[in-house]
């Protein structure tokens, strides 16, 4: 059997780092791949990328009688949207208190109340289809890694009563050490946060897609993109010809579409899952999901079979740590320290795109439509930003105009610096969690 480390080796389109080998394709249930593309089609609405924001937009447009196919280069849910944390977080990257001072308060307002929209656009969609996914809606724990942390906490509980948001409440460090087996100075509880299987959910998506109509093939890599006059998606083996596009490849867009690529670089972010532990709500209780306050997150939560899921350590090059367990574990112990030696039994890894103000980037291009940089706040918003884009297709684009007009701005340095220099200013933030 090869080792965990040799298993972030293998090859093919999003197949890499072990998602073969995690705990997500482990325990969800098995889905036949669609065949590759391999005619010239015609359809209203083609879709490149098969995670939840593209089979969000496909399913949403589909419904209203729009002709939808969805072109994945290789297996539906293995991008970002199968294989991340799982962790439901109402809200964006940045909190309310950043975003009034980055855009002001009414913006910021409407900003903010999108995020916490993004929450029932997936619960409604896991309750209309019966979607099985493992989810547990007992609050999300943000906890302080430092003193100083705690103040944040104060600035934002006050920018979320003045915005209307009622299901916050501070915990004290007593408070928080009943909830979380770790020191930590407090915490920020918000009672409609959660957790969830994110491969069985995107899987079950891309089933309720197909159940309105919605075409899908895989292990189709799009080649190319022409914009026109006639716009037209080109494979290896066939081409879609489409009245509208929606570009929902995130990190995987290879150079597809460089405008909307140098507005995020890829950042990569790994996951252990522990043996199942003989007391589970010692490490977490109530089934939360937690992440703390570092610059480089740490976020973990339990399975429902007791296992500990624990991601960790992000790594701002392009190549991927030669062990990605000890490469986790090392944060785990930090966190844990009590489980520096368990066993870990699943471990991989995925990209995530950031943007330079951890906003998402969201827009069109004529009918050209695209979301991604979530910025490790997808679970939620991916699906949302799906609706968004087909919402825009059909002239409502009060939703998607939000976020044209927070348009991130381009990495500095062009394709070739943007990041190098990204990097070294990501490992300067990510020493200030260590002073």
């Amino acid at each position: 059997m090869n080792s965990i480390s040799e298993l972030h080796k293998e090859s093919g389109f999003n197949r890499e780092l072990n998602m073969a080998g995690s705990y997500y394709v482990a325990t969800a249930n098995s889905r036949s791949d669609s065949k590759a593309l391999a005619d010239d089609i015609e359809a209203d609405v083609c879709v490149i990328g098969g995670g939840c924001t593209g089979l969000s937009a496909a399913l949403h447009a589909a419904e209203v009688g729009l002709k939808v196919v969805v072109i994945e280069g290789g297996k539906v849910g293995w991008g970002a949207s199968g294989r991340n944390g799982g962790q439901l977080i109402p809200g964006l990257r940045k909190g309310p208190t950043e975003l009034v001072e980055m855009v002001g308060e009414e913006q910021a307002r409407a900003l903010f109340w999108q995020g916490i929209e993004a929450r029932n656009t997936v619960l409604g969609l896991i309750s209309r289809f019966a979607i099985e996914c493992d989810l547990v809606l007992n609050g999300h724990l943000n906890t302080a890694a430092k003193p100083s942390h705690v103040k944040y906490f104060d600035e934002e509980l006050k920018t979320l009563r003045n915005f209307g948001y009622e299901s916050v409440e501070i915990l004290d460090q007593d408070e928080t050490s009943t909830r979380v087996g770790s020191s930590y100075y407090g915490g920020l509880l918000d009672r409609l946060g959660g957790h969830y299987h994110p491969l069985k959910y995107t899987l079950s998506l891309a089933s309720a897609a197909e159940t309105v109509g919605v075409k899908i093939y895989e292990n189709s890599p799009v080649l190319n993109l022409s914009k026109g006059p006639n716009l037209e998606v080109f494979t290896a083996q066939g081409r879609v010809r489409a009245k509208r596009i929606v570009v929902a490849g995130d990190a995987f867009l290879d150079k597809l579409y460089p405008e909307i690529e140098k507005r995020f670089i890829p950042i990569g972010s790994y996951i252990a899952v522990t043996k199942p532990l003989k007391d589970p709500t010692a490490i977490v209780a109530n089934d939360l999901a937690v992440s703390d306050t570092r610059f480089v997150v740490n976020y973990f939560r339990m399975t429902p079979d007791g296992r500990l899921l624990f991601g960790g350590g992000e790594n701002y090059f392009p190549k991927p740590p030669r062990d990605m367990e000890a490469f986790v574990r090392k944060p785990m112990a930090e966190v844990f320290p009590q489980l520096a030696t368990i066993p870990i039994e699943y471990c991989w890894g995925g990209q995530v795109t950031v943007t330079q103000t951890r906003l998402p980037h969201m827009g069109r291009e004529g009918e050209i439509y695209f979301a991604h940089g979530y910025s490790g706040m997808g679970a939620l918003m991916s699906t949302h930003a799906g609706k968004l884009l087909a919402e825009a297709m059909l002239g409502a684009d009060t939703g998607l105009d939000l976020f044209r007009a927070i348009t991130p701005p381009a990495f500095p340095g062009g394709a070739v610096l943007r990041g190098p220099l990204q990097t070294l200013g990501m490992l300067w933030f990510a020493l200030r969690d260590r002073l």
